[in-house]
């Protein structure tokens, strides 16, 4: 790890001068739970650290009639452990309850849990200048490429490892940005990038702007959801492939869709052909299974990856049914 240093920010407005331009100058640190390993291997050398635990007032989770608000800075075991969560959105709490370990989710964040960085081997490891820490290519392409990308056309193949993420876009949330012009609030679907429009970064955020709030709208009447997720490892790992779906479905036929697949593209996947093809059917077995076949019709597997073909489409088969039951 490379020498840094540490600052505490005491204010959200303060935080964009600590930050500066580049994303060489600094980062922001909440948890820590990512950034840390980040640094120990060398995929992220900042010149300064900004500590964001010491602002207060941005751990919270508020619900009015319009839906809740969850602080920045909110733990993943106080998002688990709230009752209105587990009750109206149980897409999230169950996509919570499966992220790493108690001890983890004690320090986590929910919004540095969608701002993680890849997981890839590649760029996780000294050895390789990979594309997105500026490098030539990306290592995937040619290399072990078992936990790469499924969808997206490149350059860089990485997938996205947020749990929460997913959940949250079949929520349809949206994320609060404040910057040094002040505050925006930005829907998650617009939130994320892929690597064509930004090499080096999975999401919108400048170097000098932080998420500090995270907007779920009230779901709509009939409508569930669900959150599935496989791993190598039950107890601690990262998806293979996971799925949140939320689905409004009256009298059988299904009104609206939201599927969003994780561990298969550098950002959540919305699986917009299956979303579409179920909209104003009867849910039965057989369209299901189309519905299945549509979430994986773009899907260009790597020599190594085929296998997440397969679970996809078992995922967004199993919700479709259990959520139009």
């Amino acid at each position: 790890m490379q020498n840094f240093s540490y600052v505490n920010a005491t204010s959200i407005e303060q935080v964009p001068s600590l930050l500066g331009r580049s994303w060489d100058d600094a980062v922001v640190m909440a948890g820590g739970t990512d950034l840390v390993g980040e640094m120990k291997d060398y995929a992220a050398v900042p010149k300064r650290v900004v500590n964001l635990k010491s602002i207060e007032g941005l751990d919270y989770i508020r619900q009015d009639d319009a839906g809740m608000r969850i602080g920045a800075l909110t733990t993943l075991t106080d998002v688990l452990d709230n009752g209105a969560v587990s009750q109206e959105y149980p897409v999230l709490h169950q996509a919570v309850s499966v992220i790493a370990s108690p001890q983890i989710r004690n320090m986590a964040t929910l919004a540095g849990n969608i701002l993680q960085r890849p997981r890839c081997w590649y760029y996780r490891s000294e050895d390789f200048p990979c594309l997105k820490k500026g490098g030539a290519r990306c290592y995937a392409v040619g290399g072990v490429n078992t936990y790469h990308a499924i969808f997206g056309s490149g350059p860089s193949y990485i997938v996205h490892p947020s749990d929460a993420a997913p959940a949250l876009m079949a929520l349809g949330a949206s994320v609060n940005i404040h910057g040094p012009r002040g505050a925006n609030e930005v829907a998650m679907d617009d939130f994320f990038t892929m690597p064509e429009m930004n090499i080096r970064r999975e999401n919108i955020l400048r170097p000098n702007e932080i998420v500090t709030e995270i907007t779920i709208p009230k779901p709509e009447a009939n409508s569930k959801g669900m959150f599935l997720k496989v791993r190598e490892r039950e107890s601690i790992d990262f998806a293979l492939v996971s799925l949140a779906a939320q689905m409004t479905v009256v009298n059988g036929t299904c009104e609206r869709a939201s599927l969003v697949l994780g561990g298969v593209a550098p950002v959540p996947w919305r699986a917009l052909e299956a979303e579409d093809y179920l909209r104003g059917r009867r849910i039965t077995e057989a369209r299901a299974e189309s519905a299945a076949e549509a979430a994986v019709e773009d899907a260009a597997p790597m020599p190594h990856n085929g296998y997440k073909v397969e679970i996809a489409k078992n995922l967004v088969k199993q919700a479709v049914q259990a959520l139009a039951a």
